[in-house]
């Protein structure tokens, strides 16, 4: 194992007994703004844009921040960020972490996705995703990896390819785009069709 990925594991392991500091109730009144694109419960209508419906707080808190600052490059979502504050970014992020993720079916490349989730692709040099987003899809808190479980195939598969071409650059040590440059659309395909049926 390497430091860093220690350090990770051990930080994950602390801070979840810490307290997030967020108003849900204020961060419901503040996600009005978003039921356009993902719904009033984070469950949004269409695969174009991501149900946010119990993603980690962590991780959309760094999201915001990211699409704020410019980290993370979408015109519309930096719009919408522009104008929030931290306090604003942390209670939008308890609020859709406190909401239920509405099931979806699996894509139909979804046995093929599993194996691939599950043990990488070897002769590509691509790595489990278990290691980072876990055996369920329930990603990593305390890294700020997402719960992928339950996301729309087509969001899965359009951040991948955003991965692969450098168009999305706010993982850390390149990490993603080390992966999706390795993998054609078919296994992406694959992959987000296991995770759109994940519980």
């Amino acid at each position: 194992m390497t430091k860093r990925l220690i350090a990770s594991v051990l930080l994950s392991l602390l801070l979840p007994v810490q307290a997030w500091s967020a108003d849900i109730a204020a961060g419901e009144t503040k996600a009005a703004m978003c039921i356009g694109c993902h719904g009033a419960t984070g469950n949004s209508a269409s695969g174009a844009f991501p149900s946010l419906a119990g993603q980690h707080a962590s991780y959309l808190a760094e999201q915001l921040q990211d699409y704020r600052d410019g980290s993370r490059e979408n015109a519309t979502m930096q719009g919408m960020a522009a104008g929030l504050s931290d306090e604003d970014i942390d209670n939008l992020a308890a609020f859709y972490a406190a909401q239920t993720l509405t099931p979806k079916a699996a894509g139909a490349a979804h046995a093929e996705g599993e194996l691939i989730y599950r043990g990488g692709i070897t002769e590509a040099g691509v790595a489990s995703c278990t290691g980072c987003h876990g055996p369920g899809g329930e990603g990593n808190p305390g890294a700020k990896f997402p719960s992928l479980a339950g996301q729309y195939a087509d969001y899965t598969v359009a951040q991948l390819k955003a991965f692969r071409s450098g168009g999305r650059n706010n993982d850390d040590n390149k990490m993603m785009r080390n992966i999706a440059q390795r993998m054609t659309d078919d296994e992406m395909q694959a992959v987000a069709d296991f995770l759109q049926g994940l519980q």
